[in-house]
């Protein structure tokens, strides 16, 4: 009997030990980041800036691997049928993680049970941005125009199902107006029309819009934040212009699958959090409009599900689908 229950005691000891020790041994190899957006983009550039400087803190190699394509499902796909070890993690963004759900009706992954959130990365402002010679100076100016003449104001529409065209969507809903939408592919082709004048309005991000904000090429009329911005102190949120509670972010996150042990997710949510403390980098994403922001799994998670509700309810009255 007594040589039973040492066995037991050390088989006990050893599952105790059994999170400690994967978290010391990981990464024994080169970790994947899978982006699910082409190479150049704002995903792409904070995969590159932040997740290479992980690998010094890591030990081992972060690869960035683009897997664009289907609105970020087939990058997203890959990992959620990954090895749940830490080695294949996801660097998504609201499209991936909160508008698909409701967008497709077939999706081949589901951002709740097939991931193991690890943390919130960041997030761009979004911006509503009219072309100068739209005459209109306020938000309640704007919203006016759109009621006196419905339909007669078109916006840039990138995506679809973008963070830019549903922020309009939203929009739309609380201010009951009716305008018309211009889709394009992406956001760059969009931005380049409403600086030109064919199209009257967008809600750029702060990164792309602030330039031609501050060169006169555009006018702004309000930030979707819950805060104003520092890089442009003086523009109201849309909060503050009569819409209380009005958010909307071009935002991302990381996650690995789900399964995967959760002391390796501490181990890759201590590092993340311990780069974004760096200073360099802090200062390099500020430079290009990005809000670094760090979290823990859970608050990731709590975050993701209220996005995924507060979106499918804007999608859903917008009669919005993709397949």
């Amino acid at each position: 009997m007594s040589v039973l229950m040492r066995s037991l005691a050390l088989a006990a000891a050893a599952l105790a030990a059994t999170p400690a020790a994967q978290a010391q041994a990981y990464p024994a190899k080169p970790v994947r980041l899978i982006v699910p957006y082409p190479a150049g983009g704002a995903t792409d550039f904070f995969a590159r800036t932040v997740f290479t400087k992980m690998s010094e803190s890591l030990g081992q190699q972060v690869v960035v691997e683009n897997r664009p394509g289907a609105g970020t499902a087939i990058g997203a796909s890959e990992v959620a049928r990954s090895t749940p070890d830490g080695y294949t993690l996801l660097l998504g963004d609201a499209g991936t993680y909160a508008f698909n759900p409701t967008l497709y009706r077939k999706l081949s992954y589901d951002p709740v049970k097939d991931f193991a959130p690890v943390s919130l990365t960041g997030r761009f402002a979004l911006i509503l941005a009219v072309n100068p010679a739209v005459q209109t100076a306020s938000v309640k100016e704007f919203v006016a125009a759109a009621k006196r003449s419905p339909g007669n104001i078109d916006y840039g529409a990138p995506g679809p199902g973008s963070p830019i065209h549903l922020a309009m969507e939203f929009f739309k809903q609380r201010a009951d107006i009716i305008m018309t939408p211009i889709p394009y592919k992406g956001g760059a082709d969009a931005m380049t029309d409403l600086i030109g004048g064919r199209i009257s309005a967008m809600f750029p991000d702060i990164a792309s819009a602030l330039p031609q904000i501050r060169g006169g090429k555009l006018r702004a009329l309000a930030v979707a934040s819950d805060r104003r911005v520092a890089a442009l102190p003086e523009l109201p949120t849309l909060g503050e212009s009569g819409y209380p509670g009005f958010e909307a972010w071009a935002w991302q996150g990381f996650v690995a699958p789900a399964g995967t042990p959760r002391a390796v997710v501490m181990k890759l949510n201590t590092e993340f959090a311990r780069v974004m403390a760096d200073p360099a980098i802090r200062q390099r994403l500020a430079e290009s409009g990005f809000e670094p922001r760090t979290s823990t799994p859970e608050e990731f998670g709590a975050y993701l599900k209220s996005e995924i509700a507060k979106w499918a309810q804007v999608i859903r009255e917008s009669r919005i689908s993709l397949d």
